[in-house]
């Protein structure tokens, strides 16, 4: 197994730039994400979460490991359309309009097609695929009128590869993909621009939660590292993507993975 790299310190990446990140509390991609884009230099940032306690400890730690003192917070549900609408105009008015949005809030779990029930399905496809588009369809206004953007999705290696008990997931992720290609063609007349992380396997808590430590081992040793990812390499790429490095990429999709071929 490779070790894992040493953290890589911040270049400005987003300086000037406001952010908003969906899902961002407690300790997986959205948490890295956001501590990268205050490290990344931006000039202010909103993060939202289902749970208010979470969200305002991430706040806290934000400001405390980062420096950065324009964090803000919003409680939303991305399954439900009103509190989508009040994320977006909050954060447009906390961080004087928003440059970046990055839509990481997802749901996954296990289950087998015959065992799943309609409510499972629906709910994995409402939160990780709708719920991405509810947000991009929300902030996609104010960005093309302002003639400059840029939304950074949170897709999956599953949209492309499969994976016993994971149809659901897979079929969320799939769809992220194609509508990141798709709304991109329609944003980028306006100078906005959309696309799409793929990450195969990241460790932290919620997904402990979500699958089985077999199953996550097994995972990791597919990897030609030899490990799964660290959230903040996943939330790199996203930086990466969010920032002027990426002028010319829209519509893609870019996988976050060491997979064998």
């Amino acid at each position: 197994m490779i070790q894992v790299p040493n953290y890589v310190e911040g270049h400005g990446l987003l300086n000037g730039k406001s952010v908003l990140i969906t899902a961002a509390a407690g300790a997986g991609i959205g948490f890295a994400a956001a501590k990268r884009a205050a490290e990344e230099g931006c000039r202010a940032l909103m993060i939202s979460d289902i749970h208010g306690g979470r969200l305002a400890q991430a706040i806290e730690r934000l400001k405390a490991e980062t420096g950065l003192q324009a964090v803000f917070g919003q409680l939303c549900d991305v399954s439900d359309e009103a509190q989508v609408q009040a994320l977006v105009n909050a954060a447009q008015t906390a961080l004087e309009g928003v440059d970046v949005l990055i839509n990481n809030a997802g749901l996954g779990g296990q289950k087998s097609v015959v065992e799943m029930t309609d409510a499972e399905w629906s709910r994995v496809l409402d939160i990780s695929l709708t719920g991405t588009f509810r947000m991009t369809r929300a902030i996609l206004p104010f960005m093309q009128h302002r003639g400059r953007g840029v939304i950074v999705n949170n897709a999956s290696v599953l949209g492309w590869r499969a994976q016993k008990e994971q149809a659901h997931y897979a079929a969320a992720k799939a769809g992220v993909m194609a509508l990141t290609r798709c709304s991109a063609l329609e944003a980028a007349p306006f100078g906005v621009r959309i696309n799409a992380v793929a990450p195969s396997i990241a460790l932290h808590d919620f997904l402990k939660k979500a699958s089985s430590e077999e199953l996550l081992g097994e995972l990791a040793a597919r990897e030609a590292f030899g490990r799964a990812a660290e959230v903040w390499e996943v939330a790199n790429v996203m930086m990466f993507l969010a920032s002027d490095y990426a002028s010319y990429m829209t519509g893609e999709v870019v996988p976050v993975s060491s997979q064998r071929a």
